[in-house]
């Protein structure tokens, strides 16, 4: 794809995410709120409010640059009493005060609380590190600031965080034994994994992280570098992009999370369209110490959205009781529940599972039988959605994405469907997809797509991922397995699965050169199928 045309896929996604800024939360704050920010960054002012002090303070990093911060003890800590402390990094493009109201709560229940402005956003100087080394030394320096200024015990440290919060929390305790324990709320395990799964840009997601560090923060000239790199699909940076990544992704150091015996809970949304899920299931697999997984319906922080303005959250609660059971000791009943809890995106309440692997215990095949040839660069109608909207509406009000399946046209899209099921099944898990490819070209894009499909012949999406490939002899089938984003979904009786292969989808930059095909076949020796985690209802 030449590179006209991804300057204008970039810029016509970042226009159209205006409005799923506001509706993620990303960028939802009211003028009143942001002017509270800032005066939150200037000065060292002290208010009281239900049992608990707030103070604004400047920690200054190791090198040179002023992180803002706040700190909320309850009311009488400097009464020589120690108290369990918790460090909440702001996410992507949130002042100091996004943590303000569950700060309260954590203190007026016994804790110290300092919430701080990561580096490059906001009040906070320096430019932005992406979670980078100088993120993690930030987040030791304000670990050593808050036990030499405030009534914090050193045997009791955690931390916590949404989104951004999410990721440096878990590479900080990687980096650093003091901390205990660690609630990751819609973070990342692998970042690489997050926005180039399948060696595919995740464009959407990529435009809105880049958007809001424009317009909330400053990039550093490395962090505007890898934008740059990302977006020009210059291969030969790949390298250099993935060793960045590597070093900003948990999954790396899940061996020192381990050696510290950190507890870490982990949740995310089923349609989280910044940090897909997968990615989350993988870290949480390679832990060995305290560990806990949920899941639930909404996209990227969505479902914590309400607990930062104080509302009742069932992600904030289980936080809060994690960090109670491993910091104070509170037998709360968290620690004789099932370890992965998962909410079904369609109805009914929390389902817990011993491991990961029990989740998707039962299996089935949808055999993949007739050879199908696809035109490319053309859009069939199948598509992810829109970055937030899309899973939002899901949550929400149980509207995925859709697509008439029999109106699909052929040429661009490849639909295989099963047989229409009596009885109501559960998706719960990862599909996967093996199936043989045969590209005209050396380079392609593909996204394959699993429906649930009506009488009517109406397809609501199920789940979804990209794939892309390079160096691959024209004429020369390969073979191709993909993992599909994980979920759990409610297929009601009477409906059939259906999977759609296709290889344009606004979320992603795809690499299908003009006039390609692609041709899907199912050698006798090797048939192509999708594996879906299927089990009747």
């Amino acid at each position: 794809m030449g590179r006209s045309r991804r300057t204008a896929l970039r810029t016509t996604a970042a226009g159209a995410l205006s409005a799923s800024l506001i509706a993620g939360g990303v960028l939802a704050l009211t003028p009143d709120a942001h002017a509270a920010g800032v005066r939150a960054g200037a000065g060292t002012a002290t208010a009281t409010r239900a049992g608990t002090d707030v103070r604004y303070v400047d920690i200054t990093a190791a090198d040179g640059t002023v992180l803002k911060a706040n700190v909320v003890t309850p009311t009488g800590a400097a009464d020589g009493t120690r108290h369990p402390l918790v460090v909440l990094p702001t996410s992507w493009g949130f002042p100091q005060i996004e943590y303000l109201a569950q700060a309260k709560e954590l203190a007026a229940s016994g804790y110290v609380v300092l919430s701080y402005n990561v580096r490059g956003f906001w009040q906070s100087g320096g430019g932005i590190d992406v979670a980078g080394p100088l993120d993690v030394a930030d987040a030791r320096t304000v670990l050593d600031w808050a036990l030499a200024h405030t009534p914090a015990d050193p045997d009791r440290i955690g931390m916590a965080g949404v989104s951004y919060g999410a990721g440096i929390s878990l590479l900080a305790a990687a980096h650093d034994p003091r901390v205990r324990a660690v609630a990751a709320l819609s973070g990342w395990g692998d970042l690489i994994e997050s926005i180039y799964s399948g060696r595919t840009q995740h464009l959407q997601a990529a435009a809105l992280l880049d958007t809001v560090g424009r317009v909330a923060g400053r990039q550093s000239p490395e962090t505007r570098e890898v934008f740059s790199a990302f977006y020009s699909s210059d291969l030969s940076k790949e390298k250099e992009i993935l060793a960045w990544g590597q070093k900003r992704s948990p999954e790396a150091y899940a061996d020192r999370l381990n050696r510290n015996g950190t507890a870490v809970l982990l949740a995310n949304g089923w349609g989280d369209t910044i940090f897909p899920p997968n990615q989350s299931v993988a870290l949480y697999e390679k832990l060995t110490g305290p560990k806990r997984l949920e899941l639930r319906p909404g996209d990227h922080a969505t479902a914590e959205l309400t607990g930062l303005f104080g509302m009742p959250n069932d992600v904030w609660n289980d936080s809060r009781r994690w960090l109670d059971h491993h910091l104070k000791d509170t037998a709360n009943g968290i620690e004789r529940e099932q370890p992965v809890q998962l909410k079904s995106r369609s109805a009914g309440g929390y389902e817990g599972y011993p491991d990961w692997k029990s989740v998707s215990a039962d299996r089935r095949r949808i055999a993949l039988t007739d050879t199908a040839t696809i035109h490319t660069n053309v859009n069939s109608g199948a598509d992810g959605g829109i970055v937030f909207l899309s899973s939002i509406l899901d949550q929400i009000a149980r509207l995925p994405p859709m697509a008439s399946i029999p109106l699909l046209p052929r040429a661009w899209a490849a639909v295989w469907q099963s047989e229409r099921y009596p009885t109501a099944q559960q998706v719960r898990g990862t599909a996967a997809l093996h199936t043989t490819v045969t590209p005209t070209e050396e380079s392609g894009t593909l996204v394959a797509y699993l429906y649930d499909v009506g009488p009517l012949g109406l397809g609501k999406l199920v789940t979804h991922a990209p794939y892309t490939f390079h160096g691959r002899t024209p004429g020369q089938p390969f073979g191709l397995d993909l993992e599909l984003y994980s979920t759990a979904y409610d297929v009601p009786a009477g409906h059939r699965l259906a999977l759609v292969v296709d290889t344009v989808d606004p979320l992603y930059i795809e690499h299908n050169p003009s006039g390609a095909r692609l041709t899907f076949s199912s050698p006798e020796n090797d048939p192509s199928y999708v594996s879906v985690p299927l089990r009747e209802q």
